[in-house]
Order: C-alpha cells, then sequence, then structure tokens
C-alpha cells in the first residue's frame, strides 16, 4: 500500500491543537511538508518545531483567524503565492452550542464565514497547484451531525451539513483532474472542544462531568472516547496514494456510534 507523501506539501487548519494538530503530525510522518494554519503565533512555532521533519522535509505556519474573513483571503493569497500545495485539510473549531430556533442570524452567518466561506477561500487557493499536478485531497473535518443532528448544537449541525454538501459537490468538479474531496466525521474525541461541550452539559443538568462522560460512552459500541491521533490517520490515509478512487465520501470516526449507514 502506497502512503508516502514524500514530496508533498500539505496545508492544515486549526492545527495547534485537537483534531487539526494530529492530522498535521500524521502527515508530516507519512513524508508531507506542512504549512499551519491558526491563529496563534507562539503555538503554530510550537506546533512546527515540533513535527517529524526527515530529508526533503519543511514546515511552515501563517497566522489567520478564521473568524475574520479578510484574514483568510490573506492566508489564502499567501498559499497561492508560495507554490503548489497538494493537501488541504479544512478544520475549524465548531460554533458555540444551543438550539437552532434560538440563535441569531448573526450566529448562522459567523459560523457559515468560519467554516464554508474560509473552505471555498482555501481550496480556491491550492486548485490551480493540484491541478497541475494532477495529484490533489481536500479534506474536511466536520462532524457526524452530517448523518444524525446532534441535540444542542443547531448551528453547528446546520453548517456542517452545508459543508458537506459543498464538499460532495467539488468532487464531482474535481475528480477528473486527480482531486479527491472527502470529508471526515470525528464523533466523542478527546479534546477541548469535548470537554467544553461535556461541562456545558453538566452545568445545564446540575452534574458532573464524569456523569456525562459515562452518558456519553454508554452511547459508543467501541466502549470509549476516540482520541485525536485516531482521527489524524484517516486523514493521512485520504490524503495518501492509497485513496486515489475514494472520492465524495463522509468517512465516520466514532466508534461505531452512529446508528444511520
Amino acid at each position: 500500500m502506497d502512503l508516502s507523501l514524500n514530496g508533498r506539501r500539505a496545508v492544515v487548519c486549526g492545527s495547534t491543537s485537537g483534531l487539526g494538530r494530529a492530522a498535521a503530525i500524521e502527515l508530516a510522518l507519512l513524508g508531507a511538508s506542512v504549512t499551519l494554519i491558526a491563529r496563534n503565533k507562539e503555538k503554530l512555532t510550537a506546533t512546527a518545531a515540533a513535527l517529524d521533519t526527515a530529508a526533503g522535509q519543511t514546515h511552515t505556519w501563517i497566522v489567520a483567524d478564521f473568524t475574520d474573513t479578510a484574514s483568510v483571503t490573506a492566508a489564502a493569497a499567501a498559499l497561492a503565492a508560495s507554490g503548489p500545495h497538494h493537501i488541504l485539510v479544512n478544520n475549524t473549531g465548531g460554533p458555540p452550542g444551543g438550539p437552532a430556533l434560538y440563535a441569531e442570524a448573526a450566529d448562522y452567518l459567523a459560523a457559515f464565514n468560519a467554516h464554508l466561506i474560509a473552505n471555498q477561500l482555501l481550496t480556491r487557493a491550492v486548485v490551480p497547484g493540484m491541478k497541475a499536478a494532477r495529484y490533489g485531497r481536500i479534506i474536511n473535518i466536520i462532524s457526524t451531525s452530517v448523518k444524525a443532528p446532534i441535540p444542542n448544537l443547531g448551528v453547528s449541525n446546520t453548517i456542517r451539513g452545508a459543508v458537506a454538501a459543498w464538499a460532495k459537490t467539488l468532487a464531482g468538479e474535481l475528480g477528473p483532474h486527480g482531486i479527491t474531496v472527502n470529508n471526515v466525521l470525528p464523533g466523542f474525541t478527546r479534546t477541548e472542544r469535548l470537554a467544553s461541550l461535556v461541562k456545558g452539559r453538566a452545568d445545564k443538568a446540575g452534574t458532573d462531568s464524569k456523569a456525562v462522560e459515562a452518558d456519553l460512552i454508554a452511547t459508543i459500541p467501541a466502549g470509549r472516547f476516540g482520541e485525536a491521533h485516531e482521527l489524524g490517520a484517516a486523514v493521512a490515509f485520504l490524503a495518501s496514494p492509497a485513496a486515489a478512487y475514494i472520492n465524495g465520501i463522509n468517512l465516520p470516526v466514532d466508534g461505531g456510534r452512529l446508528h444511520s449507514l
């Protein structure tokens, strides 16, 4: 199986912590040179220094805030100017929780800009190089909510679904150029976001976080939360030559929690 990414250049968004950082680590282990994008310069520097580096690998970073469209536009311009990139991992933190009905219009617009519009800007920046190389992998880290909406995540459910439809459309448009577009759907994975969601549920129910965690784990056939590196491994596989004929899919990495096909 050809998993080598030697000579390939990857862009990983939201890459200083959690799932993005895990994806960057796994891509570097397969030989890719990684450009990290996030908003904290100090964390970007530390993450770049921590990535595996073999002969021919160079890791760089770009500061960008995904809540600021102008900032993402500048990052996209920097990518376009810095030569071809073969892999793009779109990933950013999810919107705050709450019912769909009571979210403000501004909440939906902010999430749309931070997720779908940011993805679009970065994708447009890297696709010309992917077409020239006849090799491209666009991978979006979204949510299992595209298959089954998650209660009390109304804005997130809505926006993640929009990203999934966008990705499926692009998969058809870009497939003839050797470019695949896929979504990875993390289930309950040990990250700062999961800890925040657990705390929010615990506070609302007047219980402790351990009880909420136990309730969530009871819904997972694997009997545990996922680890970030397991999600990173799925991203790295989809980025590899071995996954060349996998296009337009939603891949759950959730320990079997989803009941849908």
